[in-house]
């Protein structure tokens, strides 16, 4: 059996290894790997001289980093993956994830920040601000896994936390980010240690006189109905969930929910839901990832098309290219926003973009402003005048 002393060498290293690491992977069959700016790179350390993982060398690391949690050890042979925090002697903390695949045990370890970020630290659009300043209703910050969802709402909680003394009540898994008060009280809660499902641990939230709740992931409709319940009481309720979208993220949550309930849900979710966000990493032009933002507020419009739906002359993609006012934009907006200043490649762009002739034309038109050769189909229209202005 290995012992903690060297697990916790073992990943110290590996975190040491490269700059800007944000996971740690163990699986069988390859190498000791980091990933970093979004990619994956073989880690060589002296005292570990063998190319690949040995099915046996993950177990025991897994079994290392569970030790004594007897619950662990249930959900992993339950469920075949368990969820669960690990630090280091000097601080450093990790969200790790055990699971089971075809017979053996793999393992990822997600690097933490040591500390709460701040809206301008990263660089997070003005909507933040306004979102942390709502008093009640839903905010929903969606997209996968990895994109930085959790990150973003650490950043709004903690401008919570310096404005106004409020009680904060988290419901994670794991604890992630450790708020230090400044003038909030926080009161930070992980699943399966401090409550069982994310559903009972908000009907709890509910009677802890909170002013604003986290709850780390809406995954059913237990929760969502408590969530609506806890908006449409006073309450401000973050969360976050897998979509990508402001319509996929309505149209999710109605999936919660019987056809005959859609009409009810949708009155409420209109009365509720104060901001959806949607978040992408995507590469930098000098290396690293920058974050995109698709964000949707529910002014008359929204609120409207929740109620009815979207159509062919209503969609929430037209509702946010125009509303800028209200400090709404798209992915697309925002791509070309840092194509303009240099930040991303025309290639990132169009590649992460969710109407590509929008952005096509976009940056088109920044190129143009530039005195740049724009696309090739305007090139080869300026080709055929020539040849026709010849013939004649």
């Amino acid at each position: 059996m290995i012992r903690p002393a060297e697990v916790a060498n073992l990943i110290t290293q590996l975190a040491k290894s490269r700059e800007r690491i944000s996971d740690l992977i163990f699986t069988p069959g390859r190498p000791l790997q980091v990933a970093a700016d979004g990619k994956l790179h073989p880690v060589k350390l002296p005292y570990f001289p063998l190319t690949e993982l040995t099915p046996f060398q993950t177990e025991v690391l897994a079994l290392a980093l569970i030790g004594r949690e007897k619950r662990l050890l249930r959900d992993l042979l339950r469920t075949g993956s368990a969820d669960f925090s690990y630090h280091l002697p000097d601080g450093t903390r990790f969200r790790v994830n055990v699971f089971s695949r075809q017979g053996t045990y793999a393992i990822v370890m997600r690097k933490l920040a040591s500390r709460p970020p701040r809206i301008k630290e990263l660089g997070l659009p003005k909507a933040c601000y306004l979102m942390a300043q709502e008093k009640s209703g839903i905010i929903l910050v969606t997209g996968a896994t990895g994109q930085g969802k959790t990150t973003t709402l650490a950043a709004i909680l903690e401008e919570i936390n310096h404005s106004e003394p409020l009680h904060i009540v988290t419901l994670e898994d794991p604890v992630e980010y450790l708020h230090r008060p400044a003038k909030a009280t926080f009161n930070q809660r992980e699943l399966g240690k401090d409550f069982d499902t994310f559903a009972n641990g908000l009907r709890a939230a509910l009677r802890q006189a909170p002013h604003v709740i986290l709850v780390g992931e809406i995954r059913d409709r237990d929760t969502m109905e408590v969530a609506l319940s806890a908006a449409e009481t006073g309450h401000l309720v973050f969360s976050t969930m897998h979509t990508v979208g402001a319509g996929n993220t309505i149209n999710r949550i109605l999936g919660f929910f019987t056809v005959e309930e859609e009409r009810q849900v949708r009155m409420r979710l209109a009365d509720t839901v104060r901001w959806i966000v949607g978040q992408k990493l995507v590469p930098r032009k000098d290396g690293g990832r920058v974050a995109i933002f698709d964000i949707l507020f529910n002014n008359i419009r929204a609120k409207e098309t929740i109620i009815k739906g979207e159509d062919e002359n209503r969609t929430f993609y037209d509702i946010i290219s125009k509303g800028s006012p209200y400090h709404m934009q798209t992915f697309d907006q925002h791509l070309l926003s840092l194509y303009e200043q240099g930040v991303i490649e025309e290639e990132v762009a169009l590649a992460y973009c969710t109407r590509r002739d929008v952005v096509g034309r976009g940056i088109d038109l920044i190129k143009s402003k530039r005195g740049e050769k724009t696309s090739e189909l305007e090139d080869e229209n300026l080709t055929i005048e020539i040849e026709d202005r010849r013939r004649w």
